[in-house]
């Protein structure tokens, strides 16, 4: 099974057949989750109606450690395994991950103002979140600046390893450190301490945007292969070219 799952040709055949119905999942969550967001869901007592950038801050937070732990993944994918689709599945998510961590940094810099009296603080949650985006940026560059897609993955991998140490530090800066972040809410050992009609659309909108970001992935999965057999068929042309040249 995972022998073909590795094919290429396999891959685009089914992610083109299961995107029409991931994209049309998303979309309907989406429009029920703003609903509950802005028509079911209250006011909180003390924080008004600035609670409801809850919404998108938490799922897009939860997105930026998903993608970079599946990031993480797919560079063992490539550096242990050789599997052919890791490479590619690392850098369709890098610009996705990047782009759900600088949602994380605006929303919460925005919910952060009536709360804190200011937009940042260098507190151990919001630096190591700023962090994390800034692994992003450097993947990406790192993706632009070598040229050969086997090089720039196995070097994209090692910096993706060992940036995965961030993750557990955002996730866990709020237990290890006083911040003025809040502590988790919603994943807990003793259960979710948020109330039943905040918790139902935040987890509306945390499924919404976790079918948006595996769309996103399959429809950048699927142009990084075309673009990598476009760039082979240019290769294989040019040398037919200068065969016949000589």
């Amino acid at each position: 099974m995972l022998t073909k799952l590795a094919n290429p040709s396999l891959f685009l055949r089914w992610s083109g057949a299961a995107l029409p119905f991931v994209a049309a999942a998303a979309v309907l969550l989406l429009g029920l989750g703003l609903y509950m967001a802005w028509f079911t869901a209250p006011a909180d007592y003390q924080q008004g109606e600035t609670v409801r950038i809850m919404f998108l801050h938490v799922p897009a937070a939860w997105l930026a450690l998903f993608f970079y732990a599946l990031m993480a993944a797919s560079a063992l994918g490539t550096l242990v395994w050789r599997h052919p689709l890791a490479d590619v599945s690392q850098k369709a998510a890098a610009p996705i991950g990047a782009a759900f961590t600088l949602i994380c940094l605006v929303t919460g810099a925005l919910w952060g103002k009536p709360m804190w009296g200011t937009y940042w603080v260098w507190d151990a949650r919001l630096t190591s979140v700023l962090v994390l985006f800034l692994m992003y940026c450097g993947i990406l560059a790192l993706w632009r600046t070598i040229e050969d897609p086997g090089r720039a993955a196995r070097a994209v991998s090692i910096l993706t390893l060992v940036g995965f140490v961030n993750v557990p530090v955002v996730k866990f800066s709020v237990d290890w450190w006083n911040t003025l972040h809040q502590p988790a809410s919603v994943l807990r050992l003793a259960g979710p301490a948020i109330h039943p009609s905040m918790l139902y659309p935040l987890l509306a909108m945390a499924l919404a945007f976790t079918l948006i970001g595996i769309g996103l992935h399959l429809a950048g999965m699927r142009t990084e292969i075309l673009r990598r057999r476009a760039r082979t068929l240019a290769i294989l042309e040019a040398e037919r070219l200068d065969q016949q040249a000589a």
